[in-house]
């Protein structure tokens, strides 16, 4: 899917450095001259006339001096008399950052939404605006945050702009799959506190599938803790214990350790064994990441095209010798919640059809780190072939997970899911099986 496109700068907005001198050196006129204009005569002029509006605003400056409470009272007095200001998205951005200093905020948070009203494309703001309505915590701000958040992840798929000549294509994709990583964290945080627990799940998911993190692990760990989950509320605190790595943007590793110890205790009684998961996990998320799907299959151009290696032999499976049947492809990751929670009803719609020669159900697994896959296989035990991607995803085009595609004869999708409703998916997708082998078995008379 190669558009073209600029990773967007780094999110990490930790503190706000917006320098309020270039700023009014930019906002106003500036007049150095000396008035050799007589003093009387000079009085008497301000008698006659009012000062200007660009006078007015040095005026509300120059009174403040390095009292920050007082500019603050000045602009907006300046502001409450010309709300139509041309300068007043400058003006926004010194009231964000003096009443920053003055620890308002909330102040703060309504300046910064000012000015992503005036300014939509303006995605640093956007991202101060963001953190700053998360601190304050109230749910119509948590909610605009959101909002926020997701016209951010849209600003960065849709990617307008040229890739910066100074990075390599691998720079450039690598900086933009942590764009997304760090916003879905904060998205997902948002939802969270709006007790959206299922969208905080997907986003804490997502965000570890473009780059492993231990915030977004964490964060799934305290989830999977909270549904009484303790095998993968263990797994993840692993995960987020193992990839913390004691800086400020990450959690802290003590307490991810005491929130890890817990869970292990009440599920094996005593923290024989801890010890040795974990460093089986840092193993784990630390080793190199398995050849890429994607290296795999680069010539094919059809699906029946495709060798695909079946999990956990890596035996070929060679999807020339199922052409004439209707392919359906579950397009999974480890990571995935979702893919969980859809697996056990995929493997309910292909019984449905095991009497039907006609129909082949593939589980494919996306997983960037292929080592991740056996056991994961192993502990779930699907009953549908599961198999590597191998550049099947590539295909078509997949990018979220679960991902569910029905293939036809002919290799062309006549139906593609993504995500997983609980409440219409069996239906749906049994109505396209059937669809499918209706035109199959009508193309097949003389």
């Amino acid at each position: 899917m190669p558009r073209s496109r600029k990773h967007l700068p780094p999110f990490r907005v930790t503190a706000l450095v917006l320098l309020l001198a270039p700023v009014m050196r930019a906002a106003l006129p500036q007049n150095t001259s000396q008035s050799s204009t007589p003093k009387s005569f000079e009085k008497q002029s301000a008698q006659q006339k009012s000062p200007s509006r660009d006078e007015e605003f040095q005026q509300a400056i120059d009174s403040a001096g390095n009292d920050r409470a007082a500019l603050v009272r000045n602009l907006e007095a300046f502001l409450k008399k010309y709300p139509e200001a041309p300068q007043r998205v400058r003006i926004y951005r010194a009231l964000v950052e003096a009443t920053l200093q003055l620890r308002d905020t909330t102040r703060a948070a309504d300046y910064a939404e000012r000015i992503v009203s005036l300014a939509p494309d303006d995605m640093s703001m956007t991202l101060v605006a963001i953190q700053l309505l998360e601190r304050n915590g109230d749910e119509a701000g948590l909610r605009r945050a959101t909002n926020y958040s997701t016209r951010v992840l849209e600003y960065i798929d849709r990617g307008n702009d040229e890739k910066s000549p100074k990075i390599s294509k691998e720079e450039w994709e690598t900086s933009k799959k942590h764009d997304r990583m760090t916003v879905l964290l904060l998205r997902g945080r948002l939802y969270l506190k709006l007790h959206e627990t299922s969208k905080a799940q997907k986003d804490f998911e997502d965000s570890y599938g473009f780059e492993a993190g231990s915030g977004a692990a964490e964060k799934l760990g305290e989830i999977a803790e909270l549904n009484k989950d303790l095998p993968r509320a263990i797994q993840q605190y692993a995960r987020a214990f193992a990839l913390a790595d004691g800086s400020k943007t990450t959690p802290d590793r003590r307490e991810i350790r005491q929130n890890l110890g817990n869970v292990w205790r009440l599920a094996h009684g005593s923290d024989e064994g801890l010890g040795e998961y974990v460093l089986r996990t840092y193993d784990e998320v630390t080793a190199a990441p398995g050849k890429p799907n994607t290296a795999r299959n680069t010539g094919a151009k059809e699906p029946f095209e495709f060798i695909l290696r079946r999990v956990p032999d890596g035996g070929a499976l060679p999807l020339s010798a199922e052409k004439g049947k209707i392919l359906v492809v579950n397009f999974w990751a480890t990571w995935c919640g979702p893919c969980r929670a859809l697996e056990p009803v995929f493997d309910r719609v292909a019984i449905d059809f095991h009497q039907s020669h006609d129909v082949l159900f593939l589980a494919a697994d996306c997983d960037e780190d292929e080592t991740l896959v056996p056991p994961y296989v192993k502990e779930v035990k699907p009953q549908t072939t599961v198999v590597f991607a191998d550049g099947l995803d590539r295909l078509f085009d997949v990018n979220s997970f679960p991902t569910v595609v029905i293939i036809d004869r002919a290799g062309k999708i006549i139906y593609r899911g993504e995500g997983y409703d609980e409440v219409t998916f069996r239906q749906s997708l049994t109505a396209a099986i059937h669809q499918a082998l209706d035109a199959t078995a009508a193309s097949r008379k003389p």
